[in-house]
């Protein structure tokens, strides 16, 4: 069974869906990182498609960078510069061929993640 990556971004501080976030994921290996997808979240903080689908799924590590500085300016939740977050990278290893699903919860001054269904 091959494994595909889907994610998400939740807008903790507002309760709702964060749109127009631009996500990169990289494949790691050692220090070494390399660009192998990019998307943006639509209205329902959704990428349209698996950022990483089933085709070019591998085992391996792997990071999603969340620009969400752009998304918590055009939202008016934080004005000061520099932002406390601006990108948010999350590390995680894929070991198996399953579906991965990486959200993030976010807010001006935290998130969290977890392995989602």
């Amino acid at each position: 069974m091959a494994g595909w990556l889907t994610t998400h971004v939740l807008d903790t501080a507002r309760g709702c869906p964060a749109d127009g976030i631009a996500i990169w994921l990289y494949r790691v290996n050692g220090n070494s990182h390399r660009k192998i997808a990019e998307a943006v979240t639509n209205a329902d903080g959704r990428t349209d498609g698996p950022i990483l689908p089933e085709a070019k799924f591998e085992i391996g590590t792997y990071e999603l960078v969340f620009h969400a500085g752009d998304y918590l300016r055009r939202t008016g939740q934080v004005t000061a510069e520099p932002l406390f977050l601006d990108q948010v990278p999350i590390r995680f290893g894929m070991s198996e061929g399953a579906h991965y699903h990486v959200p993030l919860l976010l807010s001006p001054y935290g998130y969290s993640t977890y392995r989602g269904s």
